[in-house]
């Protein structure tokens, strides 16, 4: 079973912003500075915040998503950071057009150090009412893509013996079902990418990689996925859960980033004091 570690947000945010001279956290987030990272879904919500902080930390990250407009906005936001933004439209559920991505990337950047397999789809249909398109899309999005982008990722760093990481961004859905709430096959593929990351971690054990790979599971967070599941007021959805933001989730994944080289959280959940799910 995959070791869960349970941090509270406020621990992971005091811990990445130690302003007392350099702490091993800050030493540990150096050597990610001037490398490459894709962020899938950076066009919104906890992809762009995630973009976002690893800019600012030095990464060159290369951010993904449909909404090109979003993106550039983001670009413009961050110019003068310490790192940089690169916009790039990408619909990831096309495999060809996400695979030319990691092979701009090799030759631009010489290959990636950091993935974010973030982009996501959720819905509130129960899985009896959802219909086969529903299903397709979500398993295509969700489960899919991720696993495409963790098999390109892990090629382009065993290529140059690059001790990288790979972050999937989970959910609290993927290691328990909610009674209260349904939605379709969600639940369903986020247990996909718990299994699916024990699974590459031990493959990566078993043929001697230092590279890194963690489940980062969120309780409810506010962003956009419930608007663009259709649903006409997402406000009170969210007025009816404790709620994270979503730069508590990026918060999170400078954690996982910040640990020694020989130190690997395998899954981290971050959820809001008081959830019930």
């Amino acid at each position: 079973m995959i070791q869960q570690t349970l941090l509270s947000i406020s621990y992971i945010e005091t811990y990445t912003r130690i302003d007392d001279g350099r702490s091993t956290h800050f030493e540990n987030m150096d050597r990610w500075v001037g490398k490459a990272a894709i962020v899938t879904g950076a066009s919104a919500g906890i992809g762009e915040k995630i973009a976002e902080a690893l800019v600012k930390e030095g990464l060159l990250v290369i951010g993904l998503g449909r909404r090109l407009e979003n993106l550039e906005a983001l670009e413009k936001r961050l110019q003068g950071a310490k790192g940089k933004f690169y916009p790039r439209q990408c619909d990831i559920t096309n495999t060809e057009e996400f695979q030319r991505v990691f092979e701009w990337v090799d030759t631009k950047f010489e290959g990636i150090h950091v993935l974010v397999n973030n982009a996501g789809l959720w819905t509130p249909k129960r899985f009896i009412d959802d219909d086969i398109e529903g299903f397709r899309k979500m398993l295509d999005l969700n489960v899919l893509a991720s696993a495409v982008g963790v098999k390109e990722a892990v090629a382009s760093m065993r290529r140059r013996n690059i001790a990288g990481h790979i972050i999937n961004i989970n959910s609290v859905t993927g290691h328990w079902l909610s009674f209260e709430n349904p939605c379709s096959l969600y639940s369903t593929t986020k247990h996909a990418i718990t299994t699916m990351t024990e699974t590459v971690r031990r493959d990566l054990v078993a043929v001697g990689s230092r590279i890194k790979i963690t489940s980062l599971s969120p309780g409810v967070v506010k962003t956009d996925i419930v608007r663009a599941a259709g649903v006409p007021n997402p406000e009170d959805v969210f007025s009816k859960f404790p709620c994270l933001e979503p730069e508590n989730i990026a918060a999170g994944v400078i954690y996982v980033l910040g640990t020694p080289e020989h130190v690997q959280i395998t899954e981290l959940t971050i959820r809001p004091v008081g959830e019930m799910l």
